[in-house]
């Protein structure tokens, strides 16, 4: 049992930090108030070939695991840029899994460059005003006409849709008092946001206002039966490929973020004299820094766990709802652990902890609510009755 990075993996986490490194506190904090997406960091990983960690070589990517891309998603939020940063790519990392595994030779060699290359950008629309969590019962419509798709219905937290030329689109293709399970009859689909039928608008929301949440309206537009993955009313199936990577990242960026949260806070605490002292020779500013630090670090340990198993084609459904759960709260109390050691600074936005604690928030609600994994724990791992 090895728990060491190997030598290429220490050297990707420290390239990765590097290009991070470029984009400074002022970078994300013009960001946070005005917003606009970071194009520049997006652009940078694109040169350096890391936007396409996981994908194939033979289609430009890297061909590594979601090992390495942990690594790497980790990297970025920890050097300061956070979900801002981490946002900005997340979706290249794992969103296009369904194609990698289940398109066809010709979709993969049309779809799958131009993301790696950074030419073009995805977003990722499943999301719905009235299912929430409840995919399967999703009311986007996909009906057949000839050789193409016309996809009609409404999409809701929709990050990137605004700078996005792809649009990675989960739809029911048979109406659900038509299948013999919820799970049947929907269909997925990889294709261009036509602003003719796409209507986006963003959300105007708490933190991350470098990269855009939307609601996404489909009026009508047509989808070439070539842009199709895999079979039509398995799209469901295909989406579940993504749902355990997605997690996995999601954690990555957690553990990330609170790390660099606990550092601003430890460095704060050596600085800052109070009654001829600096208030980290405290134990009161002292021992929650330290049991924070341990609780990311135990999180970061079952991340690197559920990446493993995953790529070595392991189960780790558990894992990795796990890892996500306790990388979400381990990062929300070291940034609140943050802010409170900076005491009145830490609720000034050039001290940056605020942002990390108002950017926290987003891996505590998704891609899957804690609540809903703690049930996901109880009804698979300790078999207890399902209760939802």
């Amino acid at each position: 049992m090895d728990f060491a990075l190997t030598p290429e993996q220490e050297a990707i986490r420290d390239a990765v930090a590097d290009i991070a490194a470029r984009f400074d506190d002022d970078f994300w904090l013009a960001h946070d108030k005005d917003g606009g997406f970071p194009h520049e960091l997006h652009q940078a990983l694109a040169r350096e070939g890391f936007l396409g960690i996981c994908i194939p070589e033979e289609f430009g990517g890297s061909g590594l695991g979601i090992t390495e891309a942990a690594i790497m998603m980790q990297a970025i939020s920890q050097s300061g840029a956070g979900m801002s940063g981490a946002s900005a790519v997340h979706m290249n990392i794992f969103g296009l899994n369904p194609v990698v595994v289940f398109g066809t030779d010709e979709q993969k060699r049309r779809m799958l460059p131009p993301l790696v290359a950074g030419d073009e950008k995805a977003c990722f629309m499943v999301t719905e005003p009235d299912a929430g969590l409840n995919t399967t019962h999703l009311k986007t419509r996909a009906v057949r006409d000839g050789d193409r798709y016309i996809l009609s219905g409404k999409k809701i937290w929709i990050s990137t849709a605004q700078v996005a030329d792809k649009a990675l689109i989960l739809a029911r293709t048979t109406p659900l008092d038509e299948v013999k399970r919820p799970t049947q009859g929907l269909s997925l689909f990889y294709t261009d946001i036509d602003r003719d039928y796409v209507e986006i608008r963003e959300i105007d929301k708490m933190g991350r206002k470098a990269v855009d949440s939307n609601q996404v309206f489909l009026d009508g537009l047509p989808v070439p039966i070539d842009d199709l993955i895999g079979e039509e009313g398995k799209g469901f199936e295909l989406i579940l490929h993504g749902l355990n990577p997605e997690r996995v990242l999601i954690a990555a960026e957690s553990v990330g973020l609170g790390l660099v949260a606990i550092e601003r806070a430890a460095n704060y605490a050596k600085e800052r004299i109070v009654f001829d002292r600096p208030i980290g020779q405290n134990q009161g500013i002292q021992h929650p820094l330290a049991q924070a630090w341990m609780e990311l670090e135990a999180a970061r340990l079952m991340t690197m766990n559920a990446a493993w198993r995953y790529d070595n084609g392991l189960s780790c459904g558990a894992e990795a709802n796990s890892a996500k759960f306790l990388a979400a709260e381990a990062g929300y109390k070291a940034c609140q652990t943050a802010v409170m050691t900076h005491g009145g600074f830490g609720y000034a936005k050039d001290f940056h902890v605020e942002r990390y604690l108002r950017e926290i928030m987003i891996p505590r609600i998704a891609p899957i609510s804690p609540q809903l994994i703690l049930c996901f724990i109880a009804e698979k791992v300790l078999g207890l009755p399902k209760s939802y």
